[in-house]
């Protein structure tokens, strides 16, 4: 079992940091899943018990000039590690102007991923930042929970508005109440709104377009859905706030799924990364 990669260009190195910050943001602790052409973090397994799932697909081609993988086993070429991102972040903040950064998975006092940066120097003597990230192994009987989650039947599907200015709006509403309902239905229009015993607020969103899924079997229920109708769910405020909060992926598209009354379905898509985040309802 071995895995070494490298990376030369700076532009790679800073967007590959703020992928992992935006996952350090998310959770303390997640799933790095290894395999010949993908990198993914992944939360998984706790959407059924009130918590929130992620997965973070990144094509290894576009960011490593080297990338070199053994599985632990020929017919299982993938590796799966346990990490902290937040010490992941922290390694590549201190190489973000490093001619190179190489990440190698190594055995010292425990299974860790070896982080080796080369910082620019005015003399002639190169200087060399190691970090070492304890990592735990996940035995193979246990890969079958960090596979792709497979898209949830929605009822309605809308792409998001501006997510700063959505930020604001969620950031101001959590003052009022630790709980709100996203709403959205096929004419492009989304509401978010929180209701207490002593306020009622919404703030309206029109014309923002619905994604054309096409005839993947996803979307049974919106099909035959009212234009009109509204699908909502009621989530925890904070964990969408902590998702708002936490992302620097700069979308291409941001959009959001929603399974009436049981899930919120997040999904940031860029060029060679896509994320994907599920909030479940609350009564």
């Amino acid at each position: 079992m071995k895995f070494r990669a490298k990376m030369i260009d700076v532009g790679c190195l800073n967007h590959f940091t703020r992928v992992v910050n935006t996952i350090s943001k998310l959770t303390k602790t997640c799933i790095l899943r290894l395999t010949p052409n993908n990198l993914y973090f992944v939360l998984s397994g706790k959407v059924a018990s009130g918590g929130v799932g992620m997965w973070c697909e990144l094509s290894q081609a576009n960011f490593f000039d080297e990338y070199q993988l053994e599985g632990v086993a020929p017919d299982a070429n993938e590796i799966c590690l346990e990490v902290t991102p937040e010490n992941l972040s922290r390694a590549l903040r201190t190489s973000q102007n490093a001619k190179c950064v190489k990440i190698k998975l190594t055995k010292k006092h425990c299974p860790c991923l070896t982080l080796v940066a080369e910082l620019p120097t005015l003399s002639s003597v190169s200087r060399v930042v190691t970090h070492d990230i304890p990592v735990d192994v996940i035995p193979r009987r246990l890969w079958h929970d960090f596979k792709e989650p497979r898209m949830p039947d929605f009822d309605v599907s809308i792409y998001l508005p501006p997510l700063k200015t959505m930020k604001n709006v969620v950031d101001r509403m959590k003052n009022l109440s630790n709980f709100l309902v996203m709403e959205a239905n096929l004419n492009g229009e989304m509401n978010l709104k929180i209701e207490t015993d002593l306020v009622s607020v919404t703030t309206h969103f029109k014309d923002l377009g619905n994604p054309p899924w096409g005839d993947d079997g996803s979307q049974g229920r919106s099909q035959s859905r009212d234009p009109e109708v509204m699908a909502h769910t009621r989530v925890d405020i904070r964990k969408l706030q902590q998702f708002l909060m936490g992302q620097q992926v700069n979308p291409s598209k941001a959009m959001c799924n929603i399974v009436h009354k049981r899930i919120i379905h997040l999904i940031l898509l860029h060029e060679d990364v896509s994320l994907q985040y599920f909030i479940p309802a609350v009564a």
